[in-house]
This record gives C-alpha cells, structure tokens and sequence, in this order.
C-alpha cells in the first residue's frame, strides 16, 4: 500500500513559525511532524510515499534528503506553481499513487497513536471505495453515516449549513468528526482525476459529500482509546506538546 502526506498547505493558523517554515516541520517534543507520519505509516508496513509540497517546498525536500527519507521511498509531488487544495492534491499526485491497490491520504498535521494497520485491515475487509477516520470528538462540522456505515452529508452546527443540497440530519444517523485520514480506492482515485480536470483546486471532503450516492465512503472509529491531535493552530501544539505520550 502506498501513501500521501500533506505537506503543502500555508499554516497561516501557526504563525509565526509559518512565517519561515512549512506546518509540516513543526516539531513536538523534539521532532517534526513529517518525521512522525512517515515513521507512524512505516510502522504498518508502508514505505512507498508521496509528499506534497508548496510552501517552502525546499526545506522539506532538503529535509527528507537529509534523513535518507526515513528509509522509505519517497517521491515528491510539486506543487510550487499552485497550491491544489487536498482532492486537487491528490489528483496532481496520481501518476505516482496509481495501481490496484488502495492508499493512505494522512494529513502531515495530524499527531496520532491509533493502530493504522487494523484501519487498513477494516477497509479490505469492506467494499469501500473510502474509509475515513472518525471519532465523536466535539466539533462544530459533523458529518453523518447511515445505519449501513456509509456517509450521507455534514452539516455546519453554528450556522445550519447542510452538504450536499436537500440533507437533512435524521435521527436514525450517526453523527461524527472527521480525524485527518482516510484510505482510498483506486475507482475513488479515477474519479478525483476527473474532477481535476474540470476544476484543478478542490477540497476533499466536499468533493466527498457531493458524490455520496456515487461512492461507498464509510467511517472507520478505533475500538480503543488513542491519543489525537490537530497542530494546525498554537493552542492545539501547546497542548500536544504539554499532553502527548510517546
């Protein structure tokens, strides 16, 4: 199985280290984030990974040449001219992700413990063209699953905001937050491939939502507890910083 980490987005919530460096070599506890994705995803056995760059896309190819590329190979999807947006992202990278097998989109600011190896092993054992990691953490963007597991909409919680048009929650469905990384199928790999080529900057999880009855996208929740965090912002490093257990 191959992977993608994230690694391009402007950081403009982590300012004012951004101001020099990209998020993804932000470090807790002594090391940068990217080194903890791709140490975490080799540890389940994967080693063929695509980084995408922009914002001081040198220092993180410096970065990785540097280290070897953390014993893994690593190819690098450029993104300098442009800044795609995660499904544009994933579009752009698709030369290098394409095959049979599915693959592993992990946001680069996501610190995390839960076991990736039993999340691949649910989303083979499923007909899921998406598996998205999940919990029932507080926040105010949910996104909602049938009764069969597969994703129906999100809504806004502050403003009453509904995707895709006409949904509404029911009470039947299980309300969720998104964790930052989900495995996705070749067909789904075909499909975001299309969608670039109408529109090269996209977002993933609208493109998600607008294709709901198109694609099988199922949650996937850990059966234990596991430490997460989202560095994106000064007060959430703080406190990954202050809490996270090696």
């Amino acid at each position: 199985m191959k992977a993608i980490i994230f690694a391009a987005g402007l950081g403009t919530r982590l300012k004012p280290f951004t101001l020099s460096h990209p998020k993804a070599l932000v470090e807790v506890n002594g090391k940068p984030m990217l080194q903890r994705v791709i140490e975490r995803l080799r540890s389940a056995g994967v080693t063929d990974i695509v980084v995408n760059v922009h914002h001081f896309a040198s220092q993180i190819t410096d970065f990785l040449q540097a280290n070897d590329n953390f014993g893994c190979r690593i190819a690098i999807s450029d993104e300098s001219d442009l800044l795609l947006d995660t499904g544009g992202g994933i579009a752009k990278a698709a030369p290098l992700l394409d095959g049979d097998e599915p693959f592993i989109a992990y946001n680069a600011d996501i610190l995390s413990d839960f076991d990736i190896t039993a999340m691949i092993e649910a989303h083979r054992n499923s007909s899921a063209g998406v598996t998205l990691l999940t919990s029932d953490r507080s926040s105010s963007r949910r996104i909602y699953f049938d009764r069969g597991n597969r994703l129906r909409g999100w809504q806004n919680l502050n403003t009453g905001e509904c995707r895709p048009d006409g949904f509404h929650p029911e009470e039947s469905m299980k309300a969720a937050s998104f964790n930052g990384v989900h495995i996705i199928s070749a067909k789904v790999l075909r499909a975001l491939t299309e969608r670039a080529a109408v529109e090269p900057v996209f977002s993933i999880m609208p493109f998600y939502l607008d294709n709901t009855s198109r694609l099988d996208i199922r949650s996937y929740a850990p059966a234990g507890a596991y430490q997460w965090y989202d560095i994106g912002r000064n007060e959430t490093l703080a406190a990954a910083r202050d809490s996270f257990r090696e």
